[in-house]
């Protein structure tokens, strides 16, 4: 069986080497389409080079209720849906099932297509030709559902465009677009991220500066803030990193497991896509270094997790804080004490994410009073931490799913697994963090409204 030896650098280049093979498609009449988010960037290219206007079209898959990595179909806007008949089928998915996860999955959509268009309405495709890119096609059915789209708005052209894709993609998506070009179809095909050498998570900032550059607007990098912190909390003083992008929509406490603290690299990975994706994070020590190698004190969530709600507290009297909706990502036993938090902080928690971690440590009584939408995240390789997290989420009352992440193993280490995992986390943090409201005022519920703190606990910087 023959593969080739075609990688690209990131997505920018391959929209390069995309481009050099549409340059016939030129001419006024031309609209460059593409899937958020990863297909942005490679459009971006295409646009560029053959001087059309750039759009974008939406689209959400349709994930197996128990296993979320299994597309069972794919949506749009418009109302276009595109299903697996195989899939739904073999899993045995109900219509109450389907119903659900598709209202799940449009309500999504709809605010991540308010989110990269605002109040502008979507480009003009009537009579036009119209090339639909992505970053690369694995089963076909976004790409299916967007050309989909792009017809039904009126499109007498689609051209489907990828940098790469599987050498049977044709057979699949001949029937939706009258051209479709590739720069590669390697065989054998596992994924799309093997094929680049940086297949780094695209974030909506990138999303939102691409499409304004391609507008010919300028669009300047807000004002943010990224700094050393200390802080006070239930007598002993923590040392954090604060990151808040300008414009940030909320802001995410980490909590970190076993012993790690501000420079768990792992940890500091998500944070970058959740910054990249306009949200604010603080990263600290939940132990000071005397305290970490005392086993005892790693595994005392009720400690771990009162000297969180005393951070979080505090965040209200931080300028760059205040009013942003709290959020907060758990790891190991931090999964724990974030979910202690949540219990104690009620409605100022309006999300919590744990990465491998340990909620059922948190206890039955506290998972009960947690009200937070929770996403438990687990690797499909950490059998006994999988069951562990079931059993924790048959416990609690909020809002909650259980996601495993296909061959990854507890820490996450396998290729592409951790930006999986930032991604679906910044997507339940996008999802449940309200818009903030101005720094002069906090809303009700907010950081600055929660027990623990106050404008006059406001955290010092370091040295």
């Amino acid at each position: 069986m023959h593969v080739t030896g075609t990688h690209f650098t990131d997505r920018t280049d391959a929209g390069r080497r995309l481009a050099a093979r549409l340059s016939h498609l030129g001419g006024a009449d031309t609209v460059v389409v593409a899937l958020p988010r990863g297909g942005v960037p490679v459009a971006a290219q295409v646009a560029a080079a053959l001087g059309a206007p750039l759009d974008i079209c939406v689209i959400r898959k349709l994930g197996v209720p128990y296993q979320p990595e299994l597309g069972m179909g794919a949506i749009g806007e418009d109302g276009v849906r595109v299903l697996n008949e195989h899939v739904i089928r073999l899993a045995g998915i109900t219509d109450d099932q389907l119903a659900a996860v598709e209202r799940s999955e449009r309500a999504e959509l709809e605010r991540r297509a308010r989110r990269y268009r605002g109040d502008r309405p979507a480009a003009d495709l009537r009579g036009r030709t119209v090339v639909v890119v992505d970053d690369g096609i694995a089963t076909g059915s976004t790409a299916k559902a967007a050309c989909l789209i792009v017809r039904a708005r009126g499109a007498a052209r689609v051209v489907l465009a990828v940098p790469v894709a599987p050498v049977d993609w044709t057979e699949r998506l001949t029937e939706v677009a009258d051209e479709l070009v590739c720069v590669d179809t390697p065989s054998p095909f596992f994924a799309i991220g093997e094929f680049y050498a940086d297949f780094s998570q695209t974030g909506d900032e990138e999303v939102l500066a691409l499409l304004a550059e391609a507008r010919g607007e300028r669009s300047p990098e807000p004002a943010g803030v990224d700094r050393e912190l200390v802080l006070p909390a239930a007598g002993v003083r923590l040392a954090g990193r604060l990151i808040v992008p300008g414009g940030a929509r909320g802001i995410v406490v980490f909590a970190h497991g076993s012993g790690s603290g501000r420079h768990s690299p792992r940890n500091r990975h998500v944070a970058r896509y959740l910054n990249r994706a306009g949200l604010g994070t603080l990263l600290f020590d939940l132990l000071t270094e005397a305290e970490e190698p005392d086993r005892r004190k790693v595994f005392d969530v009720g400690l771990l997790g009162s000297r969180l709600t005393s951070v979080a507290g505090r965040l209200g009297g931080l300028a760059e804080t205040r009013g942003l909706p709290l959020g907060l990502f758990g790891a190991s036993t931090g999964a724990a004490a974030a979910l202690h938090t949540a219990a104690t902080l009620g409605p100022a928690v309006r999300a919590v994410v744990s990465r491998g971690g340990r909620p059922d440590l948190a206890g039955p009584q506290v998972l009960g009073e947690v009200s937070a939408p929770t996403l438990l995240l687990v690797g499909a390789l950490d059998t006994v931490v999988i069951d562990l997290n079931r059993q924790a989420r048959a416990r609690l009352r909020c809002e909650s799913e259980l996601v495993v992440v296909p061959h990854a193993s507890h820490l996450f280490e396998e290729p592409g697994t951790l930006d999986r995992v930032a991604e679906l986390a910044g997507d339940w943090f996008l999802r449940h963090l309200p818009p903030a409201e101005s720094p002069s005022g906090s809303p009700a519920g907010s950081p600055a409204n929660s027990p623990g703190g106050s404008p006059a606990d406001s955290a010092d910087e370091s040295p």
